[in-house]
């Protein structure tokens, strides 16, 4: 069973934007509620998608540099990552299927 990835500032990089898989990203805190709702998803999609996608997330608290340069301003927010280049950004709560749309639509992207 595959799990996310922690990602830092210093690690974003090296893990997200050099990772040979396209790689969703949680931008979340402990502290908000619709972060705790997405997050069994996230963590689903960890394992569902292991080897054709990397899952990794930034806690915003602790990380403030990564979520500037995307211009992160609300939380939750799932971004794609395809090849170093942001395709996707899902920002707030979404049900499952809306988000495993958006995600396929990245997959299948050539």
């Amino acid at each position: 069973m595959s799990h996310p990835v922690t990602v830092t500032d210093t690690t974003f990089k090296e893990e997200v934007l050099d990772s040979e898989l396209p790689v969703l990203v949680d931008f979340w805190a402990s502290w908000c509620t619709p972060c705790k709702m997405i997050a069994p998803i996230v963590e689903e999609f960890a394992t569902q998608y292991d080897g054709q996608v990397k899952v990794a997330k930034v806690d915003v608290d602790a990380n403030p540099i990564t979520p500037g340069m995307f211009g992160i301003m609300s939380i939750p927010t799932l971004m794609i990552f395809k090849g170093g280049k942001a395709e996707e950004r899902i920002v707030g709560y979404q049900p499952k299927q809306s988000l495993e749309a958006k995600l396929q639509a990245v997959l299948a992207a050539v």
